[in-house]
């Protein structure tokens, strides 16, 4: 039996990618194997949001070819699309796939066997309006199934390279979705993350769909889906409707990702992103208001070209104000191809680390702050592993609004949902104390 081996770079949708390749090569006889063991062929799906990232594939496409120099190594994912020609340079590299036509990944391989010609399969992404069908019925990981509803980008905001990676939006067709869905309740997931490269903007690209109605019919079609969670949504795309449907919902959850970038509106233009701080505070309110308890995370660049100490605090003051429950902080780096690594008044490394420090601490103190609302009471729980640092018996699991929770459980517990008494809340973790299992026999 031909033996394949993945390693996957960068973010959540490339991880479901290499679910859905897997599949593939399972479907045409092919067994998984460890990309640290010798294999027959080795996939390396890339990322290139960062010039690290770019860095970081090629050194893990080297280790592919030194593990097994006579295997097919096939490189696919986001740098794969925008730089094929520097990794067909890489010797050894026989397969290149970008973001698209993952489908044939497996017939150029055969190709490669018969001619033994290195392939450059990787076409203009640009061009593409067709969503590209990637089925995952069930995932390696037992606990929390993603689901991609979208592709592509059409913000180009001035740091980032990914539009050239993923081409413009398109989006699932929803009935695609729906089966999808369904499948991954059937195969015994009780969450879903909906996910993509622009998730929220799901259904502009359709003429009479949107992602509101998404969100709608997923709970009314897909029977047993206990809870939805919103892989990250631009503060642009929670509409008057989506807040609507996320606050008669019974299932998405009280949390959201909704990256900020930056908390002053002249860095923002810069950024070119598309609202105010103004317009964020509004959406913010309203939907605290839709959902009382609600955890916002949220991505914050630090330095980003031209940065003032004055816009820097109005990003740090902001996301005090509105109570953030936890944060991502990125010094800004500069990515090749992008305006804003052409800009002027870059800002000093040293200047940057400690504007980084800043917002991490905020951060630690926003995360204690939101979890000891909790304290003492009853949350749901999802336990997703052992937990080992603290004894045996101990698990943890999300809350539905994002917190970390650690609590004696049995492994039948896991992947299911439980209460769980929030007994001494904390960050990273939470301890708690197990209540009972929920019962999951539908009414």
């Amino acid at each position: 039996m031909p033996t394949v081996a993945f390693h996957t770079l960068g973010c959540k949708v490339n991880h479901y990618e290499t679910e859905a390749i897997w599949k593939l090569f399972e479907q045409n006889g092919y067994e998984r194997t460890d990309f640290e063991k010798t294999s027959d062929v080795y996939v390396i799906n890339t990322c290139t949001v960062t010039n690290t990232g770019d860095k970081k594939s090629r050194q893990v496409i080297r280790r592919a070819v030194r593990k097994n120099p006579d295997a097919v190594i096939c490189v696919t994912g986001c740098y794969a699309q925008t730089s094929p020609a520097e990794i067909m340079a890489i010797p050894g590299v026989d397969v290149v796939v970008g973001t698209q036509d993952r489908i044939k990944m497996l017939d150029y391989i055969e190709q490669f066997k018969k001619e033994r010609q290195p392939i450059n399969a990787v076409g203009n992404i640009m061009k593409n309006r067709i969503y590209e069908e990637l089925d995952v019925p069930a995932f390696t990981d037992r606990t929390r199934a993603s689901l991609k509803i979208q592709e592509g980008c059409n913000n180009f905001c001035t740091f980032c390279i990914i539009p050239w990676a993923r081409g413009l939006m398109r989006s699932r067709d929803p009935e695609e979705v729906i089966r999808q869905a369904n499948q991954l309740v059937q195969s015994g997931y009780q969450e879903i993350v909906l996910t993509g490269i622009h998730t929220g903007g799901y259904g502009s690209d359709f003429k009479d769909y949107n992602f509101a109605m998404l969100l709608r019919d997923l709970e009314a079609k897909v029977t047993g889906l206990k809870r939805i969670r919103i892989s990250s949504i631009e503060a642009s795309q929670l509409t008057d409707e989506v807040i609507d449907v996320i606050d008669q919902s019974n299932i998405v959850v009280r949390h959201l990702h909704i990256p900020i970038q930056s908390g002053s509106d002249t860095v923002l233009k810069r950024m070119r992103r598309k609202y105010t701080m103004d317009f964020f505070a509004d959406r913010l309110n309203r939907l605290k208001k839709a959902l009382p308890g609600l955890a916002v995370t949220s991505d914050v660049i630090v330095g980003f070209p031209g940065e003032t100490e004055e816009e820097f605090m109005e990003t740090y003051n902001f996301i005090k104000e509105h109570r953030f429950s936890e944060l991502h902080v990125f010094p800004y780096s500069k990515r090749t191809g992008t305006p804003a690594a052409r800009m002027d008044d870059q800002v000093d490394e040293e200047i940057k680390n400690g504007r980084v420090h800043k917002l991490i601490a905020l951060s630690d103190q926003l995360a204690k702050e939101y979890a000891a609302e909790f304290e003492n009471e009853v949350l749901e729980v999802i336990p997703e592993e052992p937990f080992t640092e603290g004894g045996e018996g101990l698990y943890s699991g999300y809350t539905d609004n994002y917190m970390k929770v650690v609590f004696p459980a049995t492994e039948e517990m896991v992947g299911k949902i439980v209460k769980v008494k929030i007994t001494k809340a904390g960050y990273p973790y939470n301890e708690g104390q197990f209540v009972r299992v929920l019962d999951t026999v539908h009414a």
